[in-house]
């Protein structure tokens, strides 16, 4: 009777035990998901949403007071036959061209010189002061550049009086305007290209340096057959995120010259906002925002098809 009873207690206690080890294998199974839960919500609320509804609106039309209507692939029609939409298009193309050229082309020769020139110390120094930029406000960077291209009463143009330039009418013409939104955002955003290509010279090995000296290679030389062919995944990195972030630019020319003169700096993103919060024509708004994503889509897997014949990996 007391085996019997043994057994029967052993069993309950093998089952409990059982029971408690499913429960917790149930439970580590879903802990990862419960981390990532409050991310994927974000994600889903804030990004996937927006974009769902951007897309759906861009075939209706709706300015908030009255209800939705649908109206099919008019509103494209709409934005492709604007000169307005077609001058902050080709602005933007443009503006891309220069800026990022500019970008990638002062990054990598600032980190090319901190890298080989500079001892340790002041490479860090250097690191943190081109990064600086970017962490500021572009709005009020803007602002700030505002008053120093001033005509009238700007740094820039007291500074250039010393040496006999009359005052430049930087931003009440169209190239002076474009030339200052250009200068304005590759100041503030080289910054991270800078550290992309000090991260990727940082592992190019130094024997690869030093058989290419033994070989005859020097300076430029060196540069332009070692460093530019093993720095090339680091580079369509770099200009892959420069030119994503350059077509959706807006605060610099918003800040600075609100598209003026005329429509001489008036950009894609700029468009997508004057439509939507001044006009209240989101349908419209919306047909630009996709337009301007095929757009962003077309580029990149452009480059990337591209790098299969330009990117070498080590």
């Amino acid at each position: 009777m007391s085996t019997a009873t043994t057994g029967m207690s052993t069993k309950r206690r093998n089952g409990a035990a059982a029971k408690i080890e499913t429960t917790r294998k149930q439970r580590q199974r879903w802990l990862p998901w419960a981390f990532l839960a409050p991310t994927i919500l974000g994600m889903g609320l804030f990004t996937l949403v927006p974009i769902v509804a951007s897309l759906v609106l861009a075939f209706f039309r709706w300015d908030i007071i009255s209800a939705p209507s649908f109206v099919g692939f008019d509103n494209f029609a709409e934005v492709v036959q604007d000169p307005t939409v077609r001058v902050s298009f080709l602005n933007t193309i443009m503006f891309v061209v220069v800026a990022v050229a500019l970008q990638l082309g002062l990054a990598l020769a600032l980190a090319i010189m901190v890298q080989e020139k500079l001892p340790a110390w002041l490479r860090v120094f250097f690191r943190s002061a081109f990064f600086f930029p970017l962490i500021l406000s572009a709005a009020s960077v803007s602002i700030f550049m505002r008053y120093l291209f001033n005509e009238q009463f700007g740094v820039v143009n007291w500074l250039l009086s010393f040496v006999g330039i009359p005052a430049v009418p930087w931003l009440t013409t169209p190239a002076g305007s474009a030339a200052v939104v250009i200068l304005v955002y590759v100041w503030q955003n080289f910054g991270f290209s800078f550290l992309l290509f000090i991260g990727g010279l940082a592992s190019i090995p130094t024997e690869t340096y030093e058989a290419a000296s033994i070989d005859g290679a020097t300076g430029w030389r060196k540069h332009l057959h070692v460093t530019l062919p093993l720095l090339s995944p680091t580079t369509l990195v770099a200009s892959v995120m420069a030119i994503i972030n350059a077509l959706q630019v807006f605060d610099q020319p918003y800040v600075l010259t609100r598209g003026g003169p005329g429509d001489s700096t008036r950009t894609a993103v700029m468009v997508i906002f004057e439509s939507a919060f001044q006009r209240l024509e989101f349908g419209q708004a919306s047909a630009i925002g996709v337009i301007l994503t095929l757009i962003i889509m077309a580029i990149t897997a452009a480059q990337f098809r591209l790098s299969k014949r330009f990117v070498f990996y080590q």
